[in-house]
């Protein structure tokens, strides 16, 4: 099956569904490809997001979905766009559909706002308690565990960032570096001023449940370290290979590179949300996605009009 439509967004997290809510409203004919669950997903809570903070991130996205009903020229389908085609005047995406039926779809310009997969550390516990406990934005989960002793997860210069950043929820911050941390003696002062220690003990697990929430660092030789909650900035991967498979550049952090307007170094395909550079929070994804479908409807229009 071939439809043509005027944008095709693949992804439908805060990104995807912002943007092609926009894009109804300029009476684009858009498909929104919905392929499974968002990165947030195991979080219980989305925060910091204006008049919805503390929603569930499902709630959030089935709002989204809701609010996509009344524009007629919006198509949401579950599909995962494997494939995707330079053509002349656009492009082809193919994939299949939740069911596994193929799937083939034309359109003239693609967003991808397909995201990005936190790479954790492979130690018992951190994948357990990702999004409940081990955590990675502390402007979305700072408040909930401020006051608490907190631990800080990783070596160098952005160790050192994140656990003074911390310091701002609590006064008690526990560094713990999983070996050498390779920290400067300038840091190791800084540190210390702020009264954040230092653990560099190999770590053998996190002891904790997602019921009762982290209790704390076990290191390989028996010790401890209390901690209601541990904050790190995992390496990323793009969850999705599209962008890459086309030829868009990539930053040197794996990010996919996109312009003012929000288009890549492909022309007509554009990228939002967490998988391009900046800071990630649902509220600033929300806000990408909508950026880049002004700048790629005006892009259109301008094709149109001349």
């Amino acid at each position: 099956m071939s439809i043509n439509y005027d944008v095709l967004v693949i992804g439908a997290g805060s990104a995807g569904l912002s943007a092609a809510l926009t894009l109804g409203r300029c009476r684009r004919r858009v498909l929104l490809a919905d392929s499974g669950p968002t990165r947030n997903a195991p979080s219980p809570a989305v925060h910091s997001f204006f008049s919805r903070d503390g929603i569930r991130p499902t709630a959030l996205l089935h709002l989204g979905h809701e609010q996509l009903a009344p524009y007629p020229t919006v198509e949401v389908r579950e599909l995962k766009v494997t494939a995707l085609t330079k053509l002349a005047h656009g492009f082809q995406a193919t994939g299949h559909t939740g069911q596994g039926h193929p799937t083939t779809v034309v359109a003239r310009r693609v967003l991808l706002a397909t995201g990005v997969e936190d790479v954790l550390p492979p130690l018992p516990g951190f994948r357990e308690l990702w999004g409940s406990s081990v955590l990675h934005c502390p402007y979305c989960h700072g408040y909930e565990v401020r006051d608490q002793p907190l631990a800080v997860y990783g070596q160098g210069k952005a160790v050192v960032g994140l656990a003074l950043l911390m310091s701002r929820w609590t006064s008690d911050v526990v560094v713990v570096t999983n070996g050498p941390g390779h920290l400067t003696d300038y840091a190791r002062q800084r540190l210390r001023r702020q009264g954040i220690a230092v653990r560099e003990e190999p770590i053998a697990r996190l002891v904790g449940t997602v019921r009762s929430g982290l209790r704390c660092v076990e290191f390989a030789d028996g010790s401890h370290v209390e901690c209601k909650a541990l904050f790190l900035h995992p390496p990323q991967e793009q969850r999705s290979p599209l962008a890459a498979a086309l030829g868009a550049r990539l930053t040197s952090k794996g990010a996919v590179w996109v312009d003012k307007q929000g288009q890549t170094t492909v022309p007509g395909l554009y990228a939002a949300g967490d998988m391009v550079p900046g800071q990630q929070q649902a509220l600033l994804a929300a806000a990408s996605g909508s950026k880049a479908a002004i700048c790629l409807n005006e892009a259109l229009t301008r094709t149109e009009v001349a």
